[in-house]
């Protein structure tokens, strides 16, 4: 499958109207695309930080779903939003072992390597990492995404409940800092946000 990210921030005390926004016009504009999979909604509301996550069948349809998307992306955001950044990947990993859960967690391992290791990134990431992640309690989905022309790529854990996401985080540091090092990859980014909404379709 192929992802689309949108990545905002903004004033905290304005996050909940661009949350309804994307719950109920974001959504539905989403699922007239052909060739759409899923999407889920992530917040830090303290920070006031958004990621937006569109899951599609091909880079295609996620291309073309872009150009819809991209005139509607201000007037759904509105007021909240101060910066916005889109990036798109493909999902070499994916990974559910049970149902997430509205309130439950997501960890986001920001990363960059060399783009001739794309393929080394991911084979490490499923032998090595992904093991290791689904031993951890809690743990409802995880995934690989890449950009591989840039180099570029996230590592999301998503946990039941924010319980688990904090138990977890010794666990998963070790299986980070032992897949850096077989991959040759370089973390640039950690953070981890509340679940509004995820539903991605596999199938």
């Amino acid at each position: 499958m192929f992802v689309r990210t949108v990545y905002v921030t903004g004033d905290p005390t304005k996050i909940d109207t661009a949350i309804r926004a994307l719950n109920t016009e974001g959504r539905e504009l989403l699922e007239e695309r052909p060739g759409y999979r899923g999407a889920g909604v992530f917040v830090d509301r303290d920070l006031g930080k958004l990621l937006g996550v569109s899951w599609w069948e091909t880079a295609e349809a996620r291309q073309n779903s872009d150009e819809v998307m991209r005139g509607r992306r201000d007037a759904l955001l509105g007021p909240f939003a101060g910066t916005l950044t889109v990036e798109n990947f493909e999902a070499v990993v994916y990974q559910p072992l049970q149902p997430p859960r509205m309130g439950g967690g997501l960890r986001v391992t920001r990363v960059e390597f060399d783009p001739a290791d794309a393929d080394l990134v991911a084979e490490t990431f499923r032998s090595t990492v992904l093991p290791r992640l689904e031993t951890l309690p809690g743990l409802a989905t995880t995934g690989l995404l890449i950009d591989r022309e840039r180099g570029t790529g996230q590592v999301g854990t998503l946990f039941v409940d924010r319980d688990s996401m904090v138990v977890s985080r010794a666990g998963q540091a070790a299986a980070r800092h032992e897949g850096v090092a077989k991959a040759h990859v370089s973390v640039v980014g950690l953070e981890e946000f509340e679940v509004v909404h995820t539903d991605v379709h596999v199938g």
